[in-house]
């Protein structure tokens, strides 16, 4: 492509390249995740249609993501910006499944090593931050330089429960949740370190995505921990399995509900 990437010398072909391997990469984090839940006993096919719904919705976006890198880099970029369009009805249902998914959960207990206030207010806006990163990158799409890196962080956003589910998270209690935002922060610093040995610059992209995720995090441990947070999770779980596990982390000493 021989565009000019606002801030950074001329795009190479490796800049392109390198977005296609990131895609792999973060696509097989999310497929690794799930795949071993599943091998391990944590997930089974055996759930309502909703959770299916989710799935096919959320690696719906995977596939999509890897095909308009693929795109990309086989010059096909006019059936790449025609296809981008998709996003705009793609991430609002990608946005709602994903919250209705973490209600849910919560009802059902949620994962032991996370705080329930954490995960049930830090899910939902992370999927906002995921929304607006795509939004913007739409916006921008003129400037490839930040239409890919703010596209790249919005995917990144969604290696989050890949990664949850490949690490040993109960290794990490109190700290899991922030354990997997560091985790996930590696996938945009992987991006500037890239961009540095590449260019010799680093896009500013990729500061106002890691700053950008930073704060919605914040901002949500301020309104989980608040009473606020805490009215809404007991609200959201009363009368649910939920409402007989602490909203801190900790190893369960009986089964829910029980």
């Amino acid at each position: 492509m021989a565009t000019i990437v606002q801030g950074l010398p001329r795009v190479r072909s490796g800049d392109t390249r390198f977005f296609l391997v990131m895609a792999f990469v973060m696509g097989a984090i999310d497929v690794a995740g799930f795949s071993l839940s599943i091998v391990a006993g944590r997930s089974s096919f055996a759930v309502p249609a909703i959770f299916h719904l989710h799935a096919l919705v959320f690696f719906g976006w995977i596939a999509l993501y890897i095909t308009q890198n693929l795109l990309v880099d086989g010059g096909s970029v006019t059936l790449h910006r025609r296809l981008g369009w998709v996003a705009l009805l793609w991430v609002p249902v990608m946005v709602v499944l994903g919250t209705l998914m973490t209600v849910l959960s919560v009802q059902h207990g949620a994962p032991f090593f996370f705080d329930v206030r954490q995960f049930l207010i830090s899910n939902p806006l992370q999927l906002l931050l995921f929304a607006g990163f795509v939004g913007a990158a739409l916006t921008m799409r003129r400037q490839t330089g930040w239409h890919r890196r703010l596209m790249y962080c919005g995917m990144a956003i969604l290696c989050g429960p890949g990664l949850g589910r490949l690490l040993p998270m109960p290794l990490f209690m109190p700290f899991a949740w922030w354990v997997v935002v560091a985790a996930v922060l590696v996938l945009p610093v992987i991006g500037a370190i890239a961009d540095q040995r590449r260019a010799g610059r680093v896009h500013p992209a990729w500061f106002w995505g890691i700053a950008m995720m930073l704060g919605v995090q914040a901002l949500a441990d301020v309104v989980a921990f608040s009473p606020l947070g805490t009215g809404l999770a007991q609200r959201i779980t009363a009368g649910t399995a939920g409402s007989h596990r602490p909203m801190t982390p900790q190893f369960p000493s009986t089964p829910l509900g029980g």
